[in-house]
């Protein structure tokens, strides 16, 4: 049986095969930026991509968060101690947020795992501090608080990794941030921040959710209501789906959410599938998110109890992982939406009541959770510099809570990382050099789009289109 002491150690001699300072490298930049944006558009709704392409035309921080493919494709170019585990795969600052457990505690965590596969934990740690340095720049915060978050966060990530090092392994299975020991930590910057974040979520219920999002039709009944290009439903002439799209061939939306339920039950513990046996639906239409996941498939149900009570519930179409072609390790299993959720449950220390997957019409794979239910994401335009350090480290710190638990070697990645701030003086370098990459290809996005490669359109370009 290996001690901590040799486990450290096997952590410190991987330096040998792959040097700290190795980390500041950019990897394959040599390379056109468009042919890898049209790949990651591909069996996307054909419309919906142009939606895609005109979020991230907004700044060079929505094309970095709208392009996990491109810096995967980098990374492959790039050394790692050869460490592989269970890692995030999109791991930008504003993948992390608040949610709640199902004994409905607040906890702050990684929040998206669309992109969850094995591979090199350096991986997630450098998107995460690219993004950091990328929204600094974006935000004006200047070049001061640009290298002291970038420290920040791996300073952060460095002293909990070393911490999960030291506990037993069901401390690191069970051990979560929760939005009260962010409290009793706040300082004066950053409490009134997680006051309103607390405040926030407790807001966000389905009960406050159904009057924004839904309508009494003639009829009486609880139906979502259309807001073009978010919510449309899918049989309307307010669709948004491609003509021959094979989901428009169905009578309506009640085939394909019986086929969503029929394999989805069977992922979800016994007490649970009778929760959900105890709601009806009423309505179900297509939600479009995020940025990186625009034109993908998204539905949102709405359900009620016996006393109309709702349940939103979200079907998120999970397709193969962007890490699948550029690493060596393999997932474990065949279906995308239980890689999600495998992921998900591996990496947060709580997961959603509902979290299961199931399979949709034509084989396309799903994932199922509550729709909004206490989620709340940072509000990055309110920090000031001192904010923003503090979520670098709040980032970093739930960062390597969820590798050490999902890896099992904290103490290997804490031996390779030391005490010293070499890994982070690496790491800023890397950030920096990618952060001008990131522009370079951004220019590049904007040209294409200009001169008609790329079609990009805005929210309010779908708008109008269907103005009475």
């Amino acid at each position: 049986m290996t001690t901590l002491t040799d486990r450290l150690k096997q952590g410190k001699d991987a330096r040998k095969k792959c040097s700290r300072s190795s980390q500041a490298s950019l990897g394959n930049v040599a390379r056109d930026p468009i042919p890898l944006i049209k790949a990651s558009s591909e069996g996307r709704v054909k419309s919906l991509v142009e939606l895609r392409y005109g979020r991230m035309l907004v700044s060079p921080f929505t094309f970095y968060r709208g392009n996990a493919l491109l810096q995967a494709h980098d990374l492959s170019g790039t050394s790692n101690m050869g460490l592989d585990s269970p890692i995030c795969g999109d791991s930008h600052l504003m993948n992390f947020g608040g949610f709640a457990t199902p004994e409905r505690n607040l906890l702050f965590s990684v929040n998206d795992f669309d992109e969850a596969h094995p591979g090199p934990w350096e991986w997630d740690l450098k998107r995460l501090v690219a993004s950091f340095l990328v929204a600094a720049r974006d935000l004006r915060h200047g070049e001061t608080v640009e290298e002291t978050v970038c420290h920040q966060v791996v300073g952060a990530y460095q002293k909990t990794m070393l911490e999960c090092a030291e506990q037993s392994a069901l401390e690191t299975w069970y051990e979560a941030i929760s939005y009260d020991d962010l409290l009793a930590q706040a300082n004066k910057s950053t409490l009134e921040h997680v006051e309103r974040a607390i405040e926030k979520a407790e807001r966000r219920t389905h009960a406050e959710l159904l009057p924004k999002i839904s309508e009494r039709d003639a009829h009486g009944r609880l139906i979502i209501r259309d807001d073009l290009p978010e919510i449309f439903h899918l049989h309307k002439n307010t669709t948004l789906l491609d003509a021959d799209d094979d989901w428009l061939r169905l009578s309506d939306w009640r085939p394909l959410y019986d086929t969503f339920m029929r394999d989805y039950r069977g992922t979800l513990q016994a007490d649970r599938r009778d929760l959900v046996s105890r709601f009806h639906v009423q309505d179900v239409a297509f939600k479009v998110v995020g940025v990186g996941s625009v034109g993908t498939r998204c539905l949102v149900a709405l359900l009620t109890d016996d006393q109309e009570f709702p349940l939103f519930l979200q079907f998120k179409e999970a397709r193969r992982s962007v890490l699948a072609g550029y690493v060596k390790a393999k997932s474990r299993v065949r279906h995308e939406g239980q890689r999600v959720v495998d992921g998900q449950r591996l990496m947060q220390s709580a997961s959603d009541l509902f979290l299961g997957w199931t399979t949709g019409p034509s084989g396309r794979h799903f994932y199922v959770r509550q729709l909004r239910d206490m989620k709340i994401s940072a509000e990055l335009e309110t920090f000031d510099g001192d904010a923003f350090a503090a979520y670098g480290r709040l980032c970093g710190r739930a960062l390597a809570r969820a590798h050490a638990k999902s890896s099992g070697r904290a103490a290997v990645i804490s031996g390779y990382i030391g005490k010293s701030e070499a890994l982070a003086d690496a790491l800023y370098k890397y950030a920096r050099g990618y952060t001008e990459q990131n522009e370079r290809d951004f220019e590049r996005f904007q040209q294409a789009c200009r001169k008609g490669r790329l079609r990009a359109r805005s929210e309010a370009d779908f708008a109008a289109d269907h103005l009475p």
